[in-house]
């Protein structure tokens, strides 16, 4: 899917970006190109974390035409963003893992004593990691 966003530049700063079609998500860079690859990367950290939120994330896309006579765009820079929504699939998806038993034993045990799930907990564990 492609989204349009919107490119805007005030003297003596940055090019600041607005994805019109996903409420909230913004983004910069010091270049137009910058700025385009930038806005990429928003876009795919904001539908994600929408998703860890368990939030929806369905959206569409507008067209540049759609948009370009609103007030809150006068005078944009407009691009499209190919967003491929196959990355961010939050269906569960089997998978087989090798642990040491003892490691297992442990998450087992501690899974057990908080009310959770294995695979919830494994989930978890790995978001919290990638995100350090």
């Amino acid at each position: 899917m492609e989204f349009p966003i919107a490119i805007h530049k005030d003297d003596g700063s940055v090019y600041g970006v607005t994805v019109p079609d996903i409420p909230g998500c913004h983004s910069w860079g010091d270049s137009i190109n910058e700025a385009i690859r930038n806005a990429k990367d928003a876009i795919y950290s904001h539908i994600e974390t929408l998703l860890e939120l368990g939030e929806q994330a369905d959206f569409s896309a507008s067209t540049i035409d759609d948009l370009t006579g609103k007030e809150d765009f006068v005078g944009a820079i407009w691009a499209l963003v190919e967003v491929d929504f196959s990355e961010l699939d939050p269906k569960p998806e089997r998978v087989n893992i090798s642990l040491p038993r003892f490691v297992l034993r442990r998450i087992d045990e501690y899974t057990k004593a908080h009310h959770e799930t294995r695979s919830g907990f494994l989930a978890r564990a790995a978001m919290h990691a990638l995100a350090s």
